[in-house]
């Protein structure tokens, strides 16, 4: 898949502008906060409809107005698509395809597929299973943009049982068995498939990712990614997963009542990351911590192809400077010309001449952005 251009309006600091991609690879080069990763992240949100900075639609529209809009013209096998997402300060958001406006917004994902690799993904093996979770569930939306719908479905679920067991826990009349079986029921089976999904794309990523570890660590280290959910999952079949899952809310529900808050379902899931056995974010260096996410992020590259039978895009914002100079060649080595890639720098320094003669080059200075011909 190839994007042919990119128009944002009234878009973070972007007023109004347009880019047209001459090749498989462009640099955004500029300082800091001049608006080079607000590019990537209006052709991720064209992706996913999920920002990694997890903001807001307020804060995606410029200060001072009420809507922003990214469009953009993508080249596939199938023809040429152009989509439009308009974001709204106060109102929700809206998508449309080749000008059909569209209802369901989950029939616009997949259209364009991107993977971002950014600085703030070294937090991955850092930080807490939050973002591991929301990394996961980013790439099953690419995967299976229905994925999107079901999440909706649970965390919908989620926030009407919390508020149920917040309500109880307020009240001196003691809890409504009944309906708290309603909610539990209602919450075994929209979280049953989250599981199941989550527990088959960690598979199918897990060995490739691995792969990757290994040709990159020059095979000194063995990397294990396995997915562990918060309910026992000896089977992947919906109906052992869910009488394992109402049988640990069963089990926790005196805590449950007690903290107002429900313990048992995927929102407190874990995907454990391990280098020779030892957990990750205990491991080593910051070298390995970033060969890590160096592997994710290929392994992603690679299963999202195999899965759409298209190489879809990468973004690179500014992440080279976090790598050294070999993990910087293994990752360049790899794209090539088969991804199209937009890589956002503060310097050309980082790039071989070859690289530079392959890629256009674009400058982006406080929201304005000059093409290099």
């Amino acid at each position: 898949m190839y994007l042919k251009t990119l128009h944002l309006r009234q878009f973070r600091n972007y007023q109004e502008q347009k880019v047209e991609f001459t090749a498989a690879k462009t640099i955004l080069v500029g300082n800091n906060a001049q608006g080079k990763s607000n590019l990537l992240e209006a052709v991720e949100l064209l992706a996913t409809l999920r920002s990694h900075r997890m903001a807001r639609d307020r804060d995606l529209v410029q200060e001072g107005e009420d809507i922003a809009q990214i469009n953009a013209t993508l080249e596939r096998q199938t023809g040429i698509s152009d989509l439009t997402l308009t974001l709204r300060r106060n109102g929700r958001r809206s998508v449309a395809l080749n000008g059909e406006s569209i209802r369901r917004q989950i029939d616009f994902l997949g259209v364009l597929n991107a993977v971002q690799f950014s600085s703030l993904d070294l937090e991955l093996v850092r930080g807490g299973p939050e973002g591991r979770r929301n990394w996961l569930d980013t790439l099953l939306i690419q995967l299976e943009p229905v994925y999107a719908h079901i999440l909706q479905q649970y965390n919908h679920v989620l926030r009407q049982r919390n508020a149920f067991l917040k309500k109880t826990q307020d009240s001196a009349l003691g809890v409504n068995s009944s309906e708290l079986a309603i909610w539990d029921a209602q919450l075994a089976t929209t979280g049953t498939r989250v599981i199941r999904r989550r527990d088959r794309a960690i598979q199918r990523l897990a060995s490739i990712a691995t792969a990757w570890h290994t040709s990159i660590s020059g095979s000194t280290e063995i990397l294990q990614i396995k997915y562990l959910p918060n309910i026992p999952l000896e089977d992947n079949q919906p109906e052992q997963v869910q009488q394992a899952f109402l049988a640990k809310i069963q089990q926790r529900t005196i805590a449950e009542l007690h903290q107002g808050t429900t313990l048992v379902g995927p929102h407190r899931d874990e995907v454990e990351l391990t280098i020779n056995q030892t957990p990750a974010r205990q491991y080593g260096s910051q070298g390995q911590q970033r060969t890590l996410v160096l592997a994710l992020k290929l392994a992603e590259l690679q299963l999202i192809e195999e899965v759409v039978k298209e190489p879809p895009l990468l973004l690179l914002d500014d992440v080279l400077a976090e790598l050294d100079l070999s993990r910087q060649n293994q990752l360049l080595d790899a794209i090539q010309d088969r991804f199209q890639t937009l890589i956002t720098t503060t310097h050309l320094g980082s790039f071989d001449s070859q690289w530079l003669k392959s890629s256009q080059i674009v400058f982006v200075k406080s929201g304005e952005i000059m093409q290099d011909f």
